[in-house]
């Protein structure tokens, strides 16, 4: 896409146009339930670009815009922050690790803590120069902590398929990656929710595809895949609006110019070749069957889990800390009692506000100090 094409998506004037147009037809909508809409969004980024742009604020006196389980460090249960932490503690151990984990509280430190106290805990951005970093320190046990969902997970496999074509016998992945439906369909089984559309992450769909999410269809539910542009949300809000007043709705590809109705099928393959779906442990949720991605047979050579041996602290609940309702999207941040007092970036209790797709920390930086009221 040039760069034209993509201003045209945060075309100011064409913004407004479309909030004159939205906003009589939510106007109706919320005199018709007589209480204002309920959309989720299922995708950090979504949760960002909400807030950033201004669109929950506008829209608020007439839907409220519900941050889901979009956020991979967010959803990654606590057992499992301890067990990334404890192979810092091995002095035979260098720890390789995206930035938004660095500061992730688990029961007892975090790595950043950890990296203070003397441990080898680098950040990096891509999982290839975690292989590098392997081929570089052949003395040492490389681990790589594999978090994040469809869209991350394709990178981190191919850094294994490198490090098994090179014969590197010192790189390891610690995979807590998730894939994003099974939680989707658990929230709308659940009968104590309310929703009235998703609005799904345009990211992920660019490997599931539309078809990814047609098994939503059954269950008769508003549903729009949308870009991250103020033009994608909008009009995404608009077309979950059109679609409630519809007897029989269809999952819509509001990102046409990115997700394809069959996605992304090598990358589908090499999750498949890499990757075996499994029960996955969501914080918050709990286990969910078909959710998880581990080491396929092929590749369980590099399973961290199965071989290098820690010693793992006693895996505590964050006092007072609403991650897991929040997550769930039953809770705002603003309901949390810790929320930018004892909970801030710079000192973050729980993930939710220590990642920058966190419902807390976008909120903490765009909507601090508002009020939002409740329908």
């Amino acid at each position: 896409m040039t760069m034209s094409n993509l201003l045209a998506f945060r075309d100011t004037e064409l913004s407004k146009k479309l909030v004159e147009r939205l906003i009589p037809s939510l106007e109706k909508e919320r005199e018709k339930l007589g209480r204002k809409l309920r959309f989720m969004e299922v995708c950090g980024t979504h949760t960002v670009a909400i807030s950033k742009t201004g669109v929950r604020d506008i829209l608020s006196p007439y839907v409220d815009l519900i941050s889901g389980p979009g956020c991979p460090v967010c959803v990654t249960d606590q057992a499992d922050i301890d067990h990334m932490i404890a192979f810092a503690k091995r002095q035979d151990v260098i720890v390789t690790t995206f930035g938004d984990m660095m500061k992730v509280p688990g029961s007892s430190s975090t790595l950043y803590e950890e990296r203070a106290n003397g441990a080898d805990v680098r950040v990096v951005y891509a999982p290839s120069e975690s292989v590098d970093i392997a081929l570089r320190h052949p003395d040492k046990k490389i681990v790589f902590l594999g978090v994040g969902f469809e869209t991350t997970a394709p990178g981190i496999a191919l850094s294994m398929q490198r490090a098994k074509k090179l014969g590197v016998t010192n790189f390891w992945v610690y995979s807590a990656h998730k894939l994003t439906p099974p939680a989707v369909d658990i929230l709308l089984q659940d009968s104590s929710y309310q929703f009235d559309g998703l609005l799904l992450p345009g990211n992920v769909s660019v490997i599931v595809g539309r078809r990814g999410w047609e098994r939503l269809e059954k269950e008769n539910i508003p549903a729009v895949i949308g870009g991250f542009e103020p033009v994608d949300l909008l009009s995404s809000i608009s077309l979950l609006v059109e679609e409630l007043n519809k007897e029989k709705r269809y999952v819509v590809n509001n990102y046409e110019r990115v997700v394809k109705e069959d996605g992304n099928r090598k990358a589908r393959e090499l999750l498949a070749e890499v990757f075996s779906v499994q029960t996955g442990t969501w914080r918050g949720i709990g286990d969910l069957p078909n959710s998880g991605l581990v080491l396929s047979e092929a590749y369980r050579t590099f399973d961290a889990r199965e071989h290098i041996e820690v010693e793992k602290p006693a895996t505590k609940r964050i006092k007072g800390c609403l991650c897991g309702e929040i997550i769930k999207g039953k809770m705002r941040p603003f309901d949390c009692k810790l929320f930018a007092g004892i909970c801030t970036p710079e000192n973050p209790i729980g993930p939710c506000m220590v990642s920058g797709e966190g419902t807390c920390s976008t909120y903490y930086k765009y909507e601090r100090g508002k009020v939002v009221a409740h329908g």
